[in-house]
């Protein structure tokens, strides 16, 4: 069951301190197909596969041997290998060559199969808020303390294992939809499956359907929990139904999905479920070599009073052992402790095990890249590498340049985020939108729902390298400042015609230049002042940022859009001002405005030409 891997980025080329060859020009040829598996790349190659998947990691993209990447994914990998990369033509190669490979490659498949080893799968559970996420993962986790000890138990680090017919089972206790793609977001795709957790008095909820959207984007195997079958009168037929509607078909309704009924109150049908997590795993054929030097991802890292900075941590490939020199994110250091789920210290960590570490000098974010090196020096040039290739990478893709990131073969998917004013509206927008593809490049709405752009939204859109489009909506507050941040491209319309005809303007080169909404500051109405019959002056308290007079105003009721217009007049006490930062009040008045009512907030903001 191999899932392709698209790397969705620039990936490095040079090489510069990765181990493996030394860097140089290159003097070997390799032809690369559009897609190819990291087996069939470490053949023609004549490395292991090993060395593939690291320099894949060391790019972001976590792979197993079986998995499919890209030609970019590919040529990238070649390219740190001082291999000359050439697009494979669609004619036949020699019989001899063919031969020649296939003798080449069963050497190394032999070798390989040696250090692979099965591990254990990684779970996260998603779902709706009040479905059963956190009891599911208390279900689980008594179970199998009253199966293998006496007494409670201490969870210490935010992940921990279970013990299945012999078979461990790795649960991250972050659930939720907003932690998993944020992990995603900086780079780390570190779960196997996803546990969707649906309770059946509740049915489908909206964040069901943004948690499906965001492992559907993963690309991640789920498997379907109806929770709370213990209630009386409760259907699972009618979540299985709602389901299909989200086009997630569970095997008993002739899909691929499968659907576990339980009550994680009762703990009845948890066997089940554990059981068909495993049968799941072995579809997905997760391997690594315990043998490698480890590499892993961080779940969550904190700066302990006592101890100094503690990251929890799941090695991915190798094994971590004590006293080796690792580089998380930017910092490094030294295992000087290692603590398991028991809060047992530790000497090693395999494949698919979370332990808290003790050492770095500094505390990583979530979703950082764990390395274990040789030397302090080649943790130095690493660290160095990695803060070069953040400055250099493209955050996210951009209609007003995606032409040209077309072209230069850097995007071969366009995601979408689509946020719509009421449901209504969705389904002729997608549509259409996804009738716009190419052959150079597919259009695709990974999530799409009513009501304004949230940070969860942004979120998905950095992971994702996708671009949002609002009809008749705004953003968050926080959602802007993400994405501002993050430099994610939102884009909004308030016709369905100028919506198409930009996306399709983009793909093809055509898109006239944009202009990008800056919020300069806002205001709540405290006070209305009257000063004629007809026209009236709102007494605002600036919350953040700051206001001047002629700028452009948009006024918001709630979640309501009343008006946009333009600052008229702006007083301080009865003097006339230019403008009035942060913490200050001041009246307001707005051209051809005067509807005030106290709790509006006043948003002003300027236009601004995208570069």
């Amino acid at each position: 069951m191999a899932r392709t891997v698209n790397s969705g980025k620039t990936l490095n080329p040079t090489g510069k301190g990765q181990r493996g060859r030394s860097p140089s020009v290159a003097t070997h040829s390799i032809e690369i197909p559009p897609t190819l598996s990291v087996r069939e790349l470490a053949d023609l190659m004549q490395v292991t596969a090993i060395d593939v998947i690291k320099h894949l990691m060391r790019n972001g993209i976590m792979a197993n041997i079986n998995q499919v990447i890209d030609y970019e994914a590919a040529a990238a990998v070649a390219s740190a290998l001082d291999y000359k990369v050439i697009p494979k033509p669609h004619a036949t190669r020699k019989l001899a060559s063919v031969i020649s490979e296939i003798k080449k490659g069963q050497r190394l498949h032999d070798e390989l199969r040696q250090g692979l080893k099965p591990r254990p799968p990684v779970v996260t559970i998603m779902g709706h808020v009040n479905h059963g996420k956190t009891r599911l993962l208390d279900a689980i986790r008594e179970t199998n303390v009253m199966a293998t000890e006496a007494g409670g138990i201490t969870q210490h680090i935010g992940a921990y294992q279970v013990e299945v017919d012999g078979q461990k089972v790795t649960f991250l206790d972050t659930p939720g939809h907003e932690a998993f793609t944020a992990m995603r977001a900086r780079g780390a795709q570190i779960t196997d499956i996803v546990i969707l957790v649906v309770a059946a008095d509740d049915g489908v909820m909206p964040q069901t359907l943004e948690a499906i959207d965001h492992a559907q984007a993963a690309g991640v195997p789920i498997v379907v929990a109806i929770n709370k079958i213990d209630k009386p009168d409760v259907n699972p037929e009618t979540v299985k139904q709602q389901l299909a509607d989200t086009d997630l078909l569970v095997e008993d309704w002739g899909g691929n999905v499968i659907c576990i009924p339980i009550s994680a109150k009762e703990k009845t049908g948890i066997p089940e479920l554990l059981n068909n997590l495993l049968l799941v795993a072995e579809m997905e054929e997760l391997r690594a070599n315990p043998s490698q030097p480890a590499a892993g991802v961080v779940i969550e890292a904190k700066m302990d009073k006592t101890k100094g900075p503690l990251t929890t941590a799941l090695v991915h490939e190798g094994t971590l052992r004590l006293g080796d020199t690792i580089v998380v994110g930017a910092t490094w250091g030294r295992v000087k402790a290692m603590f398991n789920d028991m809060g047992k210290r530790v000497r090693k960590a395999a494949p698919a095990t979370p332990v808290e570490i003790l050492g770095l000098g500094s505390v990583p974010q979530a979703g950082d890249i764990l390395t274990a090196v040789a030397s302090e020096s080649q943790a130095q040039k690493l660290i160095q590498k990695r803060l070069e290739e953040r400055q250099q990478e493209p955050k996210s893709v951009n209609l007003s340049n995606l032409y040209d990131q077309i072209n230069a073969g850097r995007v071969k998917e366009l995601n979408i985020i689509l946020k719509a004013d009421v449901q209504g509206s969705i389904e002729p927008i997608r549509s259409s939108l996804q009738d716009l593809g190419t052959e150079e490049v597919h259009v695709r709405v990974i999530h799409s729902g009513a009501g304004n752009t949230t940070e969860s939204d942004v979120m998905l859109a950095i992971a994702s390298k996708g671009v949002i489009i609002g009809f008749g909506v705004g953003s968050q507050p926080g959602a802007r400042r993400l994405a501002e941040k993050e430099g994610v491209n939102i884009r909004s319309y308030k016709v369905i015609y100028d919506l198409i005809n930009d996306v399709s303007s983009a793909l093809k080169g055509m898109l006239e230049p944009s202009y990008v909404e800056v919020i300069q500051g806002r205001a709540e109405v405290r006070d209305i002042f009257s000063v004629s019959r007809k026209e009236k002056i709102a007494g605002v308290y600036v919350t953040e940022g700051r206001v001047s007079r002629g700028v452009s105003v948009r006024l918001r009721r709630g979640e309501q859009l009343v008006s946009e217009s333009t600052v008229s007049s702006l007083k301080r006490f009865k003097d006339d001002v230019k403008e009035v930062a942060a913490g200050y009040e001041c009246g307001v008045g707005v051209k051809d405005f005067s509807d005030f009512q106290v709790g509006d907030i006043l948003e002003f903001f300027r236009k601004e030409l995208k570069q």
